[in-house]
């Protein structure tokens, strides 16, 4: 029997029982991003997507108006409860809203080593004009930084909020001598990095893949439709899904990749806000 993605992939055969990805994030009821979203990602590229909740937003089409964050013990409970029953061959961390749920995720991260953990960084920072909210902010921002990107075994990142992390001093240099934004992520314990949309010395923008012993691979950044979600937690739910499903690093990085840009290309605008990637759709 074939199985489809539907989105310009050949078909592959279905396993006796699909590799299963756990993925930590918020429910978002738009579809447009967290559990939801990424449920409907690791069906299309025929894995099981087990979810651990670790917030609830208020959100549409336009993007969050709010989260409301889950206790530790909470995403604890569900995370164990699950990886008690069923073998899991990848995580996925997106957002999370406290410097408690960061350590905690890290502690499970750490606890099953050996499964691989992709980190979205950056994800479910709202904006804020409030001080205490802003130092709320940054304090998770370092949990996540000290305590849960040492633990992955590769971080997906817009190059942008790497640059402005960099500039408002909230990317610490640590021992790091280096320039890059990636490079000094790998310097504080990161293992591979893939930062999207990053300048080419010869111009335009990349994606660039950097690992251990300054291992490079990069993909052309082709220019998404306008008014779209960034592709940040797109990709990095299909880097797991490929990773669990057994890819190396490399390989599962140009799939995912690809991946996120067709999804893109057959983007659809359910309401008055941004349009939506077409995660999964069936192809005869």
């Amino acid at each position: 029997m074939g199985y489809f993605t539907g989105i310009g992939e050949r078909p592959v055969t279905l396993a006796a029982s699909p590799s299963i990805v756990l993925a930590f994030g918020p429910f978002d009821p738009s579809g447009a991003d967290g559990l939801p979203a990424d449920a409907v990602t690791c069906g299309a590229l025929g894995c099981y997507g087990l979810s651990v909740l670790s917030g609830i937003l208020v959100q549409d089409s336009t993007g969050p108006e709010s989260a409301q964050a889950l206790s530790p013990e909470l995403i604890d409970d569900q995370a164990r409860s699950l990886l008690e029953d069923m073998p899991v061959q990848a995580f996925k961390a997106g957002a999370v809203y406290t410097p408690e749920a960061a350590s905690v995720i890290a502690q499970i991260a750490a606890d099953y080593s050996e499964t691989p953990l992709v980190l979205h960084l950056g994800a479910g920072l709202l904006p804020t004009e409030d001080a205490a909210e802003a130092d709320a902010d940054e304090a998770l921002h370092e949990a996540i930084l000290e305590l849960l990107l040492p633990q992955a075994h590769i971080t997906v990142v817009e190059h942008h909020l790497l640059t402005r992390w960099l500039d408002e001093g909230l990317l610490p240099r640590g021992d790091s001598d280096a320039d890059d934004p990636a490079q000094i992520l790998i310097d504080n314990g990161a293992q591979w990095v893939l930062t999207l949309g990053q300048p080419a010395p010869q111009g335009g923008l990349i994606n660039l893949l950097l690992g251990p012993s300054r291992q490079t691979a990069s993909w052309p950044c082709l220019p998404t439709q306008p008014r779209t979600h960034d592709t940040a937690g797109l990709t990095a739910t299909a880097l797991a899904a490929y990773v669990a499903r057994g890819n190396d690093m490399r390989d599962a990085t140009e799939q995912a990749l690809r991946y996120a840009r067709q999804a893109l290309e057959h983007s659809f605008q359910p309401g008055m806000g941004l349009r939506m990637p077409r995660r999964f759709a069936a192809e005869a």
